[in-house]
């Protein structure tokens, strides 16, 4: 019974991570009490997960790569390349690599948002469609991450696997023979055939883009009779079915920015305000204002240098997820406006504040220049327009390589574990100040953290309650009439297929224990098989939810899902007819 069990569990947490609605780590929550109140796990044990190697070395991986990030290293190469003319498709060579050499010792996710901004200003540069660069080093960043034993979760969440099942892990390069050589035939592809496969797409911001605000804002002034007279900014909505944003008041010549909720308005206030034009003249009528006047965007008392309109995206440890402008009442605590959202290249204008955020969706904020910038990063948005490049200190980019050497020095000689090694590393980039102390928390990926926590008693239970002999059993039954290779590239391209659709850590949790049953049972070497899942976790190619890097590009690139497809599809095709002789080669049966 325990074996049905396991199974319901798990159908439960695929179908849930491919619905989509809820949070992969509410989920994997979700799936650790059902272990528990089934009495497949015992309460004592029930959050063992957390203090798992893997998720120690996840976190504190996540603190060292942001302290790389913020030194400046990626941005002092960009430099580079902002001086030299060269050719699109060197460009694109020079970006890819970065960022995949970046990705193998540093989280890719991060690698990849400190190139985004520079991808847009060269596309703009150059007259090219920043989608010709985006999805091309979005997939860079994946196939980077699986050279090295700190590339991707995957890698780590698999070694750790490997150790409770021979005694051993895999050690920092033992992923480079393998994934050294797929990432450069996939960047090879990439860079001279599959830039070609990816659609131009117009992003929002573009000159001819849906971001153009400029006639929708007006000026309505507050008269004896109108019914906003004396009740607060809260009740503006009250006045119309569609979308109307209060950018600022002019009370006795003085302006009043990004006016709370709780504002009371008063006769005489002249409120500058945006909206569709229908839902203007909607929210005169009711309102009984009066129209000012249509100033084009600029507020007559302040500068325009002054305010600015700023395009940001949504990361994906970013504090805004999930919530809406209104109920965290964006205007009031960040001090910046909420004008338009894209997403998947969908303009969304209409209750705005109502809208719940979403990794990769493309803001368009106003606010005060000189704060705009310190309000997008508490936010946890990454700023898209060129504002000029981050060059670093080259006192921090010497620090922060120096520990990230000595690090992996200790891990190679043997002399500490890799968590103990990164958790000393992470120390000491706080202690010597690369990253700010109040980044240590937000530089981790919480969610991610808790998906493994969560989920790995899931795998220990598939594999305990017999439930992943059960499933290799099933596979095995090809074994006498099919070679060892084909059922290698099975399990290669399961776990592809569901690192698609869901979470790739969550994808080697569930994947890794039936490989080791396939192997047990076949009576050949695991390691082949454990290496199949991990560069099956990595490739999440095919659509913008199977990992957080694609969903990232999605929006400033101006992508539609079906866009993954074309450089997807056959890029995930050549891995798997490359991947397997290759994991046969360097791994033999």
């Amino acid at each position: 019974m325990e074996k049905e069990i396991v199974f319901g569990i798990l159908i439960l947490a695929i179908g849930l991570f491919a619905w989509g609605k809820l949070r992969y780590d509410l989920v994997a929550i979700i799936c650790l009490l059902l272990l528990v109140i089934t009495g497949l796990i015992p309460p004592e044990e029930s959050f063992s997960g957390f203090s798992h190697p893997a998720v120690i070395t996840v976190a504190m991986i996540l603190i060292v790569s942001h302290g790389l990030s913020m030194s400046g290293l990626i941005e002092w190469i960009a430099r580079w390349m902002m001086e030299k003319e060269l050719s699109f498709i060197l460009q694109l060579a020079v970006l890819c690599t970065m960022v995949s050499m970046a990705s193998a010792f540093m989280n890719n996710v991060g690698a990849l948002a400190m190139t985004i901004p520079l991808v847009i200003h060269l596309a703009k540069k150059n007259g090219q469609s920043p989608s010709s660069y985006l999805m091309p080093i979005a997939f860079a960043s994946l196939l980077g991450g699986m050279i090295t034993l700190i590339g991707t979760p995957p890698n780590i969440i698999i070694s750790t696997f490997r150790a409770e099942h021979s005694g051993e892990e895999f050690s920092m390069f033992s992923f480079a023979p393998v994934g050294l050589s797929l990432t450069l035939i996939g960047l090879l592809f990439i860079i001279l055939v599959g830039w070609r496969l990816v659609p131009k797409r117009t992003p929002q911001g573009e000159d001819k883009g849906k971001f153009n605000v400029d006639d929708y804002i007006t000026e309505v002034c507050i008269v004896e009779n109108s019914k906003l007279k004396d009740e607060p900014r809260s009740k503006i909505h009250e006045f119309t079915k569609g979308n109307i944003q209060v950018l600022n008041t002019i009370r006795n010549e003085q302006l009043i920015y990004a006016p709370s909720r709780k504002f009371i308005f008063k006769e005489k206030d002249i409120i500058t305000i945006q909206g569709d034009p229908s839902d203007i003249k909607e929210f005169i009528d009711e309102s009984k204002t009066e129209l000012v006047g249509k100033e084009k965007g600029k507020a007559k008392t302040k500068e325009s240098e002054e305010i600015s309109l700023v395009e940001a995206v949504v990361m994906e440890n970013s504090r805004v997820i999930g919530r809406t402008a209104s109920n965290m009442n964006m205007s009031f605590r960040y001090g910046i406006n909420l004008l338009a959202i894209s997403r998947s290249n969908q303009k969304i204008r209409k209750r705005i504040d109502h809208v719940p955020f979403r990794v990769g969706d493309v803001l368009l904020v106003q606010g005060e220049s000189d704060k705009i910038d310190e309000a997008l990063e508490r936010m946890g948005c990454l700023p898209l327009a060129d504002r000029g490049i981050n060059l670093g200190q080259p006192k921090k980019i010497l620090l922060a390589l120096s520990i990230f050497g000595l690090s992996l020095i200790l891990i190679i000689s043997g002399l500490l574990q890799v968590q103990i090694a990164f958790t000393l590393a992470a120390l000491l980039i706080i202690l010597f100040k690369v990253i700010p102390l109040r980044d240590i928390y937000t530089s981790i990926d919480w969610p991610v953290i808790i998906l493994l926590g969560a989920l790995l008693p899931l795998g220990t239970a598939l594999e305990t309650s017999g439930g992943a002999a059960w499933l290799a059993e099933k596979i095995l039954v090809l074994k006498d009439s099919l070679p060892p290779w084909f059922i290698l590239g099975m399990v290669l391209v399961i776990t592809m297929f569901l690192s698609d659709i869901i979470n790739n850590a969550a994808t080697v949790v569930l994947m890794a224990p039936i490989a080791l049953s396939i192997a047990a049972g076949m009576g050949v070497n695991s390691d082949p098989f454990l290496m199949a899942v991990a560069v099956g976790g990595s490739c999440a190619f095919l659509t913008p939810i199977g990992h957080q890097g694609n969903a990232l590009v999605m929006g400033p690139g101006g992508y539609a899902f079906t866009d993954y497809l074309r450089l997807g599809a056959p890029l995930e095709i050549l891995i798997v007819l490359i991947g397997t002789p290759l994991i046969m080669f360097f791994w033999p049966l």
